[in-house]
């Protein structure tokens, strides 16, 4: 059997002197998609950077079966690549030198990029319909095509395991379908993603969903299964109801 993407056990971490995570044990299945969703506050994106090394933490995170701390740098650069919230890039890079940054992990220092990098990037750029404009600047680009390109980014490094937080910011419902699409993609193909979302109907497409509330996890467990959609209403005050709709599950606010 293979390791889980994450084996997580006495997770804690700490924001200016505040406790956010509290003693989280989690273990987040490989080859699967697994969103986290929760109320603002809940310590979602704080739980992602975490997992991600990003954040000092307590507790022990292994990434693969291997202690995150014992992965050398660029070893784990290649297999945990990241997207996370309002990601900056130099305005006049070119969207094809942005994507090209993701595979730095994969080069020598100051080696050209070779032949793989250049295709990788390629397939990242079409992946997420950046392709066509690759020689525009960063800074021409609206806020739902820079998405885009970091996205592009976060493909290049073609990484076993994919952490993105709020990945759908300033995409319009295509291209949030667009990523949808993508990220089963991915997981076909047998890479581990782990997202959190606050797009609670595209997160109920996830193959497994984390319910946070209060730096805790309220629950884990398959989308479809009944005691996790009502973990979900739970946790948001029964503010919203899921229900099935055209063979998906569906959040709905509860007026």
């Amino acid at each position: 059997m293979s390791a889980p993407a994450y084996l997580i056990r006495g997770l804690g971490a700490s924001l200016g002197g505040a406790e956010v995570l509290h003693q989280i044990d989690l273990e987040l299945r490989a080859g699967c998609w697994t969103a986290v969703v929760g109320p603002n506050g809940a310590g979602k994106s704080t739980l992602l950077r975490a997992i991600g090394g990003l954040l000092p933490c307590s507790g022990q995170v292994e990434l693969l079966g291997r202690q995150l701390q014992h992965w050398p740098r660029q070893q784990r650069a290649r297999a945990l690549s990241w997207l996370g919230q309002n990601q900056s890039a130099a305005d006049d890079l070119t969207v094809h030198d942005v994507a090209m940054l993701g595979r730095l992990p994969h080069q020598s220092w100051l080696a050209p990029a070779s032949p793989a990098d250049r295709a990788a990037v390629e397939r990242a750029l079409r992946q997420t319909q950046a392709w066509d404009w690759r020689e525009r600047p960063l800074g021409a680009l609206s806020g739902g095509e820079r998405q885009r390109v970091l996205l592009a980014r976060a493909l290049a490094v073609e990484a076993q395991v994919l952490l993105m937080d709020e990945p759908l910011a300033n995409l319009d419902p295509p291209h949030q379908a667009d990523w949808l699409l993508l990220v089963r993609e991915l997981v076909a193909a047998g890479r581990s993603v782990v997202s959190v979302l606050h797009e609670i109907s595209i997160a109920l497409h996830a193959d497994d969903l984390v319910v946070m509330q209060q730096g805790r996890i309220a629950h884990h467990g398959a989308c479809a299964d009944p005691a996790t959609q009502r973990a979900l209403e739970q946790v948001f005050e029964h503010r919203i109801a899921i229900h099935a709709l055209a063979g998906q599950w569906v959040a709905l606010p509860v007026t």
